[in-house]
């Protein structure tokens, strides 16, 4: 039996639009490589990161302030991707 370990850290939203599609999606992508729960958050409420719904609605906007979460074995290295895609601005500026 493997090690669960949970990590949560804070992210600003920095690119200019905000998590839309193509953010959405590629935090989609890179939340399914792993068997972590991963979670986002905002004001109470949480959705899952391999949702690209749950994350359209999560109103990641320039400036906001997300919480993610990640449970597992492999949540370490969820979290290094996640964190690679929030601080390189989803690589879109």
């Amino acid at each position: 039996m493997g090690d669960t370990k949970k990590i949560v850290r804070e992210f600003t939203v920095e690119n200019q639009y905000g998590i839309h599609a193509r953010p959405a999606a590629l935090l989609v992508k890179a939340a399914g490589k792993y068997s972590s729960e991963i979670l986002i958050g905002k004001e109470g409420s949480e959705v899952s990161a391999k949702s690209i719904m749950g994350l359209l609605t999560i109103e990641g906007h320039q400036g906001a302030c997300l919480s993610v979460q990640t449970v597992g074995e492999d949540a370490e290295e969820a979290m290094a991707e996640i964190a690679e895609l929030f601080e390189n601005k989803f690589f879109e500026e």
